[in-house]
């Protein structure tokens, strides 16, 4: 792969319940475990950051493959729930469920919007086949 950007993150502290900062600054975080692990929750959590940055990069992709299709996804969204839990084998998982709301488009373009967008995004990429990655397409438009 030829790179067009790379992102850089340090993490340090006691990892969960530590900070983590861009090499550039503009984002730096105070990590918290979230209370349903045992932990303060004070602070954001590898999840949430991952749930951003998926939804994020879903709807970029959403729009592309929209856009190539003179479809309407100006009021469109995308909600990314990360969750995480025991892997059975003593190790950690995650599980990935996108909502997508495209309520100017009607059902069948906007289901196959969102398996094109899954094709394109860089982040469903690189989940396909280690993580469960769960699509739902909201109601849409008649």
């Amino acid at each position: 792969m030829k790179a067009l950007y790379t992102a850089e993150a340090l993490a340090s502290g006691d990892g969960r319940d530590g900070q983590a900062r861009t090499s550039d600054g503009k984002l730096e975080v105070t990590l918290a475990t979230p209370v349903e692990m045992g932990g303060s929750g004070e602070g954001t959590n590898p999840e949430q950051l991952f749930a951003a940055g998926y939804g994020a990069c879903f709807h970029s992709a959403l729009r592309v493959v929209a856009r190539r299709q003179k479809a309407d996804v100006s009021d469109s969204t995308v909600l990314a729930k990360v969750s995480i839990g025991s892997n059975g084998q003593g190790g950690y998982g995650l599980a990935v469920q996108l909502d997508v709301s495209l309520p100017k488009v009607e059902a069948a373009t906007a289901q196959a919007l969102v398996e094109a967008a899954h094709q394109v995004c860089p982040y469903s990429n690189a989940t396909r086949g280690n993580i469960e990655v769960e699509l739902n397409v909201a109601e849409v438009a008649a």
